[in-house]
């Protein structure tokens, strides 16, 4: 390969590189699930900004046939009040009436739990992200049927990966 075709094949390389978006390099695994936690936390990665989070939320929930009925914005709540919040301080509803009511049919009391929730935070200059688990949620649920426990470990898979999409902004 000639001198001024390398170059132009590296230019075109570092371009490409400098280009590439957050959400396409390579993102460290999820954290594991600590089973005696109602909350799944993970770090945002660096690059990804709040709104980068919520856009993917939205496009990937939709995508796993979830809708999103609600948010409460606690954060600018507090700030209305004179409170400051760090950042972002939210709640995301998310629902798939679907496996939800693969629950609900067997033990309507589990509405106290729905729809579920994950959240966007910040701490220490950190964004985050938090899922109520629903799989911990239906531990306070006397003896779950195994089609509420299949259906409540389906739920949380799906939200994980919809929170692993989001923290790396990938749409």
């Amino acid at each position: 390969m000639s001198l001024p075709a390398f170059q132009a094949l590296l230019l075109t390389s570092l371009a490409m590189a400098i280009a590439m978006p957050v959400a396409a390099q390579k993102a460290p695994p999820m954290p594991p699930v600590n089973p005696d936690s109602a909350l799944y936390e993970v770090a945002v990665e660096p690059g990804v900004s709040y709104e980068d989070v919520v856009d993917s939320l939205k496009v990937v929930s939709e995508g796993e046939n979830f809708v999103n009925p609600a948010n409460l914005p606690i954060g600018e709540h507090l700030r209305a009040r004179g409170q400051a919040p760090e950042g972002p301080l939210e709640v995301r509803a998310f629902c798939n009436l679907g496996l939800g009511a693969e629950i609900m049919l067997d033990h309507p009391e589990f509405v106290t739990f729905a729809p579920c929730r994950i959240a966007i935070y910040q701490r220490k200059g950190q964004l985050y992200l938090g899922l109520a688990r629903p799989t911990f949620d239906l531990k306070s649920i006397h003896d779950p049927t195994p089609k509420a426990q299949k259906a409540a470990q389906e739920l949380e898979r799906i939200l994980l990966h919809i929170i692993d999409k989001a923290r790396q902004g990938d749409i």
